[in-house]
């Protein structure tokens, strides 16, 4: 999920709310579905993760079909299509791509069904890498975001290529990432640094 959040800029809402049908291996890219401002739009696909994530849906496939063996309840649907078709819940493709270990009771309907993973586990972990790491800043899962941001623009793409993939409304949203490149005072070299170069 970590590497999704920094190798695609996706919100942390918007890995968790990943669907299967939602990964496009062939075209390297995901599209991101109701997202701020119920947007739709298309990021990247790290190749480097293709692979992982492959075996990442093996393993989501077992689960799924564990549940279709006891009856489980299909996953939650958007809401006009829960009305159209109430049985889509039940197919492969609109299950998440990182489901919940455990079944729980949706509070509004009464029913049992694999929920996605909640973003507190995704939170803790990031924590836990971070102080293990040695990292005596402060890393939430959206300093990830901020840094595909912000090491695409130092790569040199475009402003507007970043927004689209960030989903930003407004361009003047991403220029924020544009005050990490002017480096301020340590990008100038100290004058008793350039006296030592010289000798």
């Amino acid at each position: 999920m970590a590497k999704l959040l920094y190798g695609s800029g996706l919100r942390v809402s918007e890995v968790l709310r990943l669907r299967v049908k939602d990964i496009d291996f062939g075209q390297s890219q995901i599209l991101v579905r109701d997202s701020k401002g119920n947007k739709d739009r298309v990021t990247m696909l790290p190749q480097s993760l293709q692979e992982p994530l492959r075996e990442h849906l093996t393993r989501v496939k077992t689960i799924y079909d564990a549940d279709q063996k006891t009856n489980v309840n299909g996953v939650e649907l958007p809401h006009a299509l829960a009305r159209k078709c109430p049985n889509a819940g039940r197919e492969w493709a609109w299950q998440w791509v990182f489901p919940s270990d455990n079944l729980s009771k949706d509070p509004r309907t009464g029913i049992v069904r694999r929920h996605h993973r909640y973003g507190s586990s995704l939170r803790k972990r990031i924590k836990a890498a971070t102080k293990k790491a040695g990292v005596h800043k402060q890393v939430t899962p959206h300093t990830f975001r901020h840094s595909f941001a912000t090491h695409l623009l130092e790569n040199n793409y475009d402003i507007r290529t970043v927004q689209e993939l960030l989903g930003h409304k407004s361009v003047k949203t991403t220029m924020i990432y544009t005050h990490v490149l002017n480096k301020g005072a340590s990008a100038v070299q100290s004058p008793l640094d350039m006296v030592r170069t010289q000798d």
